[in-house]
C-alpha cells in the first residue's frame, strides 16, 4: 500500500487536470484579486511613531516597582483609538469633520513583550499621514499627562485637608501646653507628639505627590512621511494573485472531482468493477470500418493484439475460452469493434473463432464485414426449426493476412429472450469447449436489454466496453453486481474516447449506406429463405421448443406479452 501511494497521488493529479478550465478560472480570480491589491494599495502610504509608556512615579530607579504590572497595554491602546484622543488631535489640526472620523486610518499595536505603543496611519498622502499620527501621539500623550496631573492634584487637595484640622488642633494645643509642667500635662505632651507624628506623615506624603513625574511617555521614533507605497508593488500582488489561483484552481477541481459520478480515469473503471484495464482505444469516426485495415502496421490492430494476449494469459478465459462482449450503455459500435478485431487476432494464433451476433433488435454485422455464408454445422439438421435463429445461417469472414473466422449474425425474432435462453443458442457456446475453438458473443448493452445477462450464465467471461466520460461509477459498480450476480465474471475492460461523427455531404452518405447496409442484413428476405418477422412454427409433438423462434404449439398457448422465456413450453401430446 505503501508503495502505491506515490501512484495513487499522480492517478489524482492527473484526473484534477482533466478540469483545466476550472483550473483557469481559479487562476484568473487570483489574478483579478492580486490586481486588485495591487490597484487599491498602490496609493497606500502608512506613517509610523513608536513612544515608550511610563507609569507615573517618584523613584524611577526603584528595582521593586514592576512596571508591566502597573501597566496595562490593552486599556491604553484602547485610550490611544477614543474618541477623546480624536478631539484634541483634531483641534490641533484643525480638522473640518467629525473627530471619529480621524482615527478611522489610525492603527495602535502594542509589540510582544514591551510597554510601545506603535501609530500607524495610513492615507494617500504621505505628509498627511505623518502630520496625523505625530498630532494623534502628541494628543494621547498630553491627554495621559493630563489625568494623571489632576489624579495629583485631587489626591494633594485631600491630603491637606486631612492636614489642616491636625494643624490647627497642634497650635491650640501648643498655645496651651505654653510653661506648663508637672505630671498634669503629661498626657496633653503625649497628644501633642501624636498630632505632630500626623502633621509629619502628611505633609511628606504631600510632598512626595508634588515631586511626582508625571511624563506620560517618551517618543522614540517621530512619524516621517514615507517615501514609497506601504502595498506589496504589482509584481508580488500579481505573483501572490497567481499562486492562490493556482491553489483556487486545484481545490474547485478537487471539489468538482469528488462530486463527480463519472468514471475519469481507468483506476476508478478498475476500482468500480474490481477488474484490470486491458487496453484504451483511440477516438474513431463512425465511418471507420470495423475490422482494422493494414493489420501488420495499425497501432489499432497492436492494441487489439495486446488485448487478446492479455485475455490469453488470463487463465479464467484460457480455461473456457468463452468471451461476452457488451458496452454498459449507449451504442454497441465499439464493442462490435472489439468483437470483430479480438477475433481476427485470435485467428491469428491458429485458433478457429465463432462470433455469434446476439443482437437480435438491430442485427448489423453482416453488413459491416467481409462474410461469405458456408455450410451449417451438423447439429442444426438435426432440429426441427433449423432455419429459426441462430440456427440458421453461418458466414466466414475475411480478415486478410490475420486468416478467417466464424459468424453466425443476428436476425430479427419474435422472441428475443427465448432465442437466447433455446438449446441451440447453448450448443453455440458449447463449441469452445474443443480447446481449438474460441467463441465471442456479441449482446445489446447491458443496461438497455437483458440480453447480456441471459447469456452470462454459459458464456462466464465478460468484457466490458465503455466510454468512461459517459458511465457513472455507480453503474459501473451495479453492472459488476449483476454480472456475478447472473453467474458470470468480469475479465476486464476495454476503454474507449467515443466516436466522432463525420460531417458535411461524404457524412450523411457514409450514415445512409451504412443503415441501408444494415436494413440489407436483416431484409424482408435474407438468403436462407426465411421472411423476417415469420410466424413461429408449432414444435415436435412430444418434445421442448425445437428453435429460437419455436414458440407454443397452438395460439391458446402463446402469450404475447411473454418477454423472459426462461422456462420449458410442453405443448400437449394431442396437439398437431
Amino acid at each position: 500500500m505503501v508503495d502505491d501511494e506515490p501512484d495513487l497521488l499522480r492517478d489524482q493529479f492527473r484526473q484534477l487536470l482533466r478540469y483545466p478550465r476550472l483550473i483557469a478560472g481559479g487562476v484568473l480570480l487570483g489574478l483579478l484579486g492580486g490586481a486588485w491589491l495591487g490597484y487599491s494599495t498602490s496609493d497606500t502610504y502608512v506613517a509610523t511613531s513608536d513612544v515608550v509608556l511610563r507609569v507615573p512615579t517618584e523613584d524611577p530607579f526603584n528595582p521593586s516597582i514592576a512596571v508591566e504590572k502597573t501597566l496595562d497595554m490593552n486599556t491604553e491602546r484602547q485610550a490611544a483609538t477614543s474618541r477623546r484622543t480624536a478631539e484634541r488631535a483634531a483641534e490641533a489640526l484643525d480638522f473640518p469633520g467629525d473627530p471619529a472620523d480621524l482615527v478611522t486610518g489610525l492603527q495602535v499595536t502594542n509589540p510582544p513583550k514591551s510597554q510601545v505603543l506603535r501609530f500607524s496611519y495610513t492615507t494617500a498622502d504621505p505628509d498627511l499621514s505623518a502630520r496625523r499620527a505625530n498630532a494623534l501621539v502628541a494628543a494621547y500623550l498630553a491627554d495621559r499627562r493630563e489625568q494623571t496631573e489632576q489624579t495629583r492634584d485631587t489626591m494633594i487637595k485631600g491630603l491637606q485637608a486631612q492636614l489642616a484640622p491636625i494643624a490647627r488642633q497642634h497650635d491650640e494645643l501648643d498655645e496651651e501646653l505654653d510653661g506648663r509642667t508637672g505630671a498634669e500635662a503629661e498626657a496633653d505632651f503625649a497628644v501633642k507628639a501624636n498630632l505632630l507624628n500626623r502633621i509629619t506623615e502628611l505633609s511628606n506624603r504631600i510632598s512626595k505627590l508634588k515631586a511626582l513625574d508625571v511624563t506620560p511617555g517618551k517618543v522614540i521614533r517621530t512619524a516621517t512621511p514615507p517615501t514609497s507605497s506601504d502595498g506589496p508593488g504589482w509584481a508580488l500582488s500579481l505573483g501572490l494573485g497567481g499562486a492562490v489561483g493556482v491553489a483556487l484552481g486545484l481545490l474547485m477541481a478537487w471539489v468538482r472531482l469528488v462530486f463527480d459520478p463519472a468514471a475519469r480515469s481507468e483506476g476508478d473503471v478498475a476500482r468500480a468493477l474490481r477488474a484490470p484495464v486491458l487496453g484504451s482505444l483511440p477516438r474513431t469516426r463512425e465511418t471507420d470500418p470495423l475490422l482494422t485495415e493494414d493489420r501488420e502496421e495499425s497501432p489499432l490492430a497492436e492494441e487489439y493484439r495486446s488485448i487478446a494476449y492479455r485475455l490469453a494469459y488470463d487463465q479464467r478465459f484460457a480455461d473456457r475460452r468463452r468471451l461476452l462482449v457488451a458496452a454498459p450503455r449507449g451504442s454497441s459500435r465499439t464493442a462490435a469493434a472489439v468483437a470483430v478485431n479480438l477475433a481476427a487476432s485470435f485467428a491469428e494464433t491458429g485458433k478457429r473463432v465463432l462470433i455469434v451476433e446476439a443482437e437480435l433488435r438491430q442485427p448489423s454485422l453482416e453488413g459491416q464485414l467481409r462474410a461469405r455464408e458456408i455450410g451449417r454445422p451438423a447439429w442444426t439438421l438435426d432440429v426441427g426449426e433449423g432455419d429459426a435463429w441462430p440456427a440458421g445461417r453461418r458466414l466466414v469472414v475475411d480478415a486478410g493476412e490475420s486468416g478467417t473466422f466464424d459468424l453466425v449474425p443476428g436476425a430479427r425474432v419474435r422472441n428475443v429472450a427465448r432465442a437466447l435462453t433455446s438449446p441451440e443458442m447453448s450448443r453455440l457456446v458449447e463449441e469452445a469447449d474443443d480447446p481449438n475453438v474460441t467463441v465471442i458473443v456479441l449482446t445489446p448493452p447491458v443496461f438497455a436489454y437483458a440480453d447480456a445477462l441471459a447469456l452470462v450464465d454459459r458464456v462466464d467471461g465478460v468484457l466490458v466496453v465503455c466510454d468512461p466520460r459517459g458511465v457513472h461509477r455507480s453503474q459501473l459498480a451495479r453492472l459488476r453486481d449483476l454480472i456475478t450476480g447472473a453467474g458470470g465474471t468480469v475479465l476486464g475492460t476495454v476503454m474507449h474516447r467515443g466516436q466522432r461523427g463525420k460531417g458535411g455531404r461524404q457524412g450523411r452518405k457514409a450514415a445512409k449506406a451504412a443503415k441501408a447496409a444494415g436494413k440489407g442484413s436483416r431484409g424482408t428476405k435474407g438468403s436462407h429463405g426465411q421472411p423476417r418477422g415469420a410466424v413461429p412454427r408449432p414444435a415436435r409433438a412430444g418434445g421442448r421448443a425445437g428453435g429460437a423462434e419455436a414458440g407454443p404449439a397452438a395460439g391458446r398457448y402463446e402469450d404475447p406479452s411473454t418477454t423472459m422465456a426462461l422456462r420449458t413450453v410442453t405443448p400437449p401430446d394431442d396437439q398437431p
